[in-house]
């Protein structure tokens, strides 16, 4: 399964290795998620209004967006292992902070200092991968790690609302500080180097920036990064929009929440498993190119049942679980694709990945605040927009 044999230390197992970086990739579910039962009720704790509170989650899109510029290239200049440590202690410290807010204005701030810590866990994820596995098996790993990263925000909402029924909102964010600490001790105990001291990048770590310019000067890379980016608004949207739609409009409580929250969780679950049985023998471009038009028909499919409100919450929750399905085949598919294009930045490229699809994600899927006008629909639209125009760029980048 390895096509480089980079992972030193007897008992090292596959199974571990994907274990922990699945782990490690689920510090933004983790910390997304598990709030979002207590949304509604953070707005009227903290004497505030469901916009400013869905501010703490853009605040937090942004920090994990922009962090990741800095965590890759230190990752390729001096190892993945500190660097990642690093993010870590980062990511604990702030959400310490998180846990002692007194206003939703410091919460705020404290959520975006959270997301540059939480972020480096999945740039350093992804390249480790790429510096262990070749394209195809690269996405193939991806997948298998988007599986055992769906236990996060599978779980987590549901933790979170049971956290609710017997303390207030400041419990969730004792509780991911406790998954920080764990997290950072089995990178500790388990996880081994994967980039070499000869293979890690010689320059300055402030001319390691201006390769940015240059991954950005291949329009392919930018294809598969903007294929991702505009596709994935759509589940920014949803994570930001669905605790007003499911529960103030359709009138679902915060434990309930948590379930249907999960249903859509197990649909990209699936997703990532049959890509990952697939990709191998499919190929990762074919698999990405299927993923697009399967979003881009869902989202039409969401925006039609929105509009005309078809079906109640059954209506809008049958749709969403298909167009979270294809995100599984457009999310991996596009990182492989992209980092094995520049595997000698694959730490910069995967920081790349990962700003500007939070970046775009959090500033667009938080048009639903703006939009939400006390039913589905604008979450509808933002979600079914975000499929077509992600087939489109597709279609006329990475394609063409």
């Amino acid at each position: 399964m390895f096509s480089r044999a980079l992972i030193s230390g007897a008992g090292r197992s596959p199974a571990l290795f994907a274990a922990i970086l699945g782990a490690l990739s689920a510090f933004g579910p983790i910390s997304i998620d598990m709030y979002l039962p207590a949304m509604p009720r953070l707005a009227q704790t903290l004497s505030s209004t469901p916009d400013l509170v869905q501010l703490t989650l853009a605040g937090f899109l942004l920090g994990f967006g922009l962090g990741q510029l800095v965590w890759g290239p230190l990752a390729d200049r001096f190892g993945r292992k500190p660097i990642l440590l690093l993010g870590l202690t980062f990511f604990c410290l702030a959400t310490m902070q998180c846990a002692t807010a007194y206003s939703v204005m410091n919460l705020i701030s404290w959520r975006f200092v959270q997301a540059l810590g939480a972020c480096s866990g999945q740039v350093i994820a992804r390249a480790m991968v790429r510096d262990v596995f070749d394209r195809d098996r690269a996405a193939r790993m991806m997948s298998l790690m988007m599986l055992l990263m769906g236990a996060a925000p599978l779980a987590a909402p549901l933790l979170g609302g049971q956290l609710l029924r017997f303390y207030d909102w400041r419990a969730i964010f004792w509780a991911q500080t406790c998954f920080g600490l764990l997290s950072a001790a089995a990178v500790i105990l388990f996880l081994d180097e994967t980039l070499p001291s000869d293979r890690r990048s010689t320059l300055p770590v402030s001319r390691m920036i201006g390769s940015y310019l240059y991954l950005l000067r291949q329009p392919r890379l930018v294809g598969y990064i903007a294929t991702v980016s505009v596709t994935y608004v759509g589940l920014f949207a949803y994570i930001s929009g669905s605790p007003f739609v499911y529960i103030e409009v359709f009138g679902v409580s915060e434990q309930n929440y948590g379930f249907l929250f999960g249903v859509n969780v197990i649909g990209m679950m699936l997703g990532a498993l049959v890509n990952s049985r697939l990709v191998v023998r499919v190929g990762s471009d074919t698999l990405l190119r299927r993923g697009t038009l399967a979003a881009a028909l869902t989202g039409a499919w969401l925006i039609v049942d929105g509009y005309f409100a078809i079906g109640g919450l059954i209506g809008i929750m049958v749709p969403l679980f298909c167009f979270m399905t294809s995100m599984s085949f457009i999310g991996a598919n596009s990182v492989a694709g992209g980092l094995a294009l520049v595997p000698e930045l694959a730490g910069t490229a995967s920081a790349l990945f990962g700003m500007i699809q939070f970046l775009v994600g959090g500033l667009l899927g938080s048009l639903v605040a703006i939009l939400y006008d006390g039913t589905a629909f604008p979450l509808a639209l933002i979600i079914g927009l975000s499929g077509i125009f992600g087939m489109a760029l597709h279609r006329r980048t990475v394609r063409g």
